[in-house]
């Protein structure tokens, strides 16, 4: 299995304004930035989401590629840009059997179930907070073997499906999930046709996690958590061939690599 771990990268412009941006540019990855509190930021001139202290996050898709443009301006006019290369990735191709037929290949009872499900997922992740609470970084949401990687070309029962865009963490079930950072739960559901029993906590700024094919779910929408805090435990529901987490990540409507926010001493 190919990803790369978390690089670090830092830019400053003048020492009147400085501006400070850590984390990966590659398909998949986040870019967190420091600037002066009450600047402005945009990407490509969509606005971003900063915080009071001056705290903002950037993602970038599994597909993307080409130059991104970061505009930051001051409070006092003064105006810090940086063009951003988006570093490629490499996927594998992953191949899983045994999964439950209609989950494969939906009937249209099925489909709309689907269908409706993803519009509640849609609707938690557009919640949006201006505060980061990120800020204390990421730690593992449980312990386990990697069984699946972020943007692998997924084979399901012997038929080709969309990419996988989760980290994958197998372990008996009733495994203990936990918060990997600060944020709101805004959505639960006990058993999602596709993702089983599913969590979404966010994380400010557009920054949210999905917690997939929990066995139990230990926490409320509605509910703020800090990193570590017990959240749920890990099943086998939904479409799943054995017990395990699928922990994703979107920036808005991107979805990013979550093990790009690990580094290996955290490796279980």
């Amino acid at each position: 299995m190919r990803f790369l771990l978390a690089s670090v990268l830092l830019f400053f412009c003048s020492a009147a304004f400085a501006v400070e941006l850590s984390g990966s540019t590659v398909q998949g990855g986040l870019l967190f930035g420091q600037a002066e509190p009450g600047s402005d930021v945009s990407l490509d001139g969509n606005k971003v989401a900063i915080s009071a202290d001056g705290q903002f996050v950037i993602g970038f898709g599994r597909d993307e590629s080409g130059q991104r443009e970061l505009k930051v301006s001051s409070p006092a006019g003064e105006v810090f840009n940086k063009s951003i290369d988006i570093q490629k990735s490499q996927y594998d191709i992953e191949r899983v059997d045994g999964l439950p037929p209609k989950t494969v290949s939906p009937d249209p009872a099925a489909t709309a179930k689907i269908r409706e499900e993803a519009r509640m997922v849609a609707s938690a992740r557009q919640h949006r907070d201006n505060h980061a609470y990120y800020t204390n970084g990421f730690g593992w949401p449980a312990k386990g073997r990697i069984s699946g990687v972020y943007g692998s070309q997924r084979v399901l029962n012997g038929k080709p499906r969309n990419p996988h865009y989760g980290l994958d963490i197998a372990a008996p079930t009733g495994t203990d999930v936990y918060a990997p950072a600060d944020g709101l739960v805004t959505l639960t559901h006990p058993d999602m046709l596709l993702s089983g029993g599913t969590i979404i906590l966010d994380h400010g700024q557009g920054l949210s996690s999905s917690f997939l094919h929990l066995s139990e779910i230990l926490v409320e929408a509605g509910l703020f958590v800090k990193q570590g805090d017990l959240i749920a435990r890990i099943g086998a529901t939904g479409r799943a061939s054995g017990p395990h987490l699928d922990w994703r990540m979107n920036w808005l409507d991107r979805r990013v690599n979550p093990q790009l926010l690990l580094t290996p001493i955290d490796t279980p």
